[in-house]
């Protein structure tokens, strides 16, 4: 299968047909840097007569795991994130996301076969700082967009993904002159599969887009049913508030649940609390613990600072029984937080805890 180039597309300011980005593809590839040769790279792939891509998963939750996404479904998700947000051809879109994950893949298949005018940048943590434009659509990490508040009002509207989003960052936004979207998708999915709208109205659930519908299993973990996109009946291990077959809440992922004492502690909430008065980067996370089966502890990135007060807000069962500072955390490809190594490398090089 090769894909049809909308005949609005532009890349970087210029028209392209097949052969245009045929041609671009292969300078990025010879030439580029490496973060253009990713571009080359997809486009070539794009437009090969396959009807497969090969994307990686972000890493995030175990080692990267090779999957191949249809174009068609690719395609169809593209369809549906311009109906979501009403974005037709000519649509005004900057890239600054890498090519080698789903995310920066989809930005380009979006405006390829949307008719878009999109423009590549260096993925960097203030993409928009040098932009000279007001972009219609931009998407981005929570990380990207904590970092360029004072730059967010150049695109009308960032869909933020890739990693959860805390309390401060919707405060943040307040008042940006920005519409801003919280996106809940995997590599499975070719990206998004439900929306949740941060500003100006703040919801507090996730929408499902395009035919998308959901269910939960046994384990209060969601169900995905999206026929266009090829995930019939895809299980996940995120456990949900299900509201309706179109809507949920995220409670957190079932394999981060700390069992303390034989309560059950969801991180996520927990951050979520601390968000407000912690603002280097952090996670709450379990280890083994004799007397209580398991006990929270919480990891922070930079100097040492005073967090007691921050406890404040969290339910006696919550409150970390030990919290480690960390100098650098460890980050995936895509700037994710790596958990898994930053914990390894912490108990690795362990000096003592700031114990309660």
């Amino acid at each position: 299968m090769t894909p049809e180039i909308h005949p609005a597309f532009k890349l970087n300011g210029h028209s392209l047909d097949h052969y245009g980005v045929m041609e671009v593809a292969y300078s990025y590839v010879k030439e580029g840097e490496d973060w253009e040769k990713e571009v080359g790279d997809f486009l070539l792939s794009w437009l090969d007569d396959f009807d497969v891509v090969t994307v990686y998963t972000s890493g995030s939750t175990g080692e990267p795991t090779e999957y191949k996404l249809s174009k068609q479904h690719m395609i169809n998700s593209a369809a549906i994130t311009g109906e979501r947000f009403e974005l037709s051809y000519g649509t005004e879109a900057l890239c600054c996301l890498p090519l080698s994950y789903i995310a920066g893949k989809m930005m380009l298949v979006r405006a390829l076969t949307l008719g878009w005018e999109i423009d590549l940048v260096k993925p960097s943590l203030k993409p928009l700082k040098k932009a000279e434009k007001r972009y219609d659509f931009t998407a981005m990490t929570p990380l990207q967009v904590t970092k360029s508040l004072k730059y967010i009002h150049k695109t009308k509207t960032v869909l933020i993904g890739g990693a959860s989003i805390r309390s401060q960052l919707v405060e943040d936004l307040k008042h940006k002159h920005t519409r801003a979207f919280h996106s809940y998708g995997m590599t499975e999915t070719a990206s998004h599969v439900a929306i949740k709208q941060l500003y100006p109205i703040l919801e507090s659930y996730y929408t499902a887009v395009g035919d998308t519908n959901f269910e939960k299993d046994k384990r209060d973990c969601l169900v995905i049913n999206a026929p266009s996109i090829g995930a019939e009946q895809l299980v996940t291990n995120d456990m949900v508030n299900l509201i309706d077959a179109q809507r949920f809440k995220i409670l957190g992922r079932i394999d981060d649940v700390i069992n303390s004492g034989g309560v059950k502690i969801h991180p996520d909430a927990v951050e979520q609390k601390l968000s407000k008065h912690i603002k280097q980067r952090f996670f709450v996370t379990g280890i083994s613990d004799e007397e209580l089966g398991e006990k929270v502890i919480l990891i922070i990135e930079g100097e040492k600072v005073e967090v007691q007060e921050a406890f404040e807000s969290l339910d006696k069962y919550e409150v970390p029984k030990e919290i480690y500072f960390v100098k650098v955390f460890q980050e995936t490809h895509t700037k994710k937080v790596n958990k898994r190594s930053t914990l390894e490398i912490l108990f690795k090089n362990l000096t003592s805890p700031q114990l309660l």
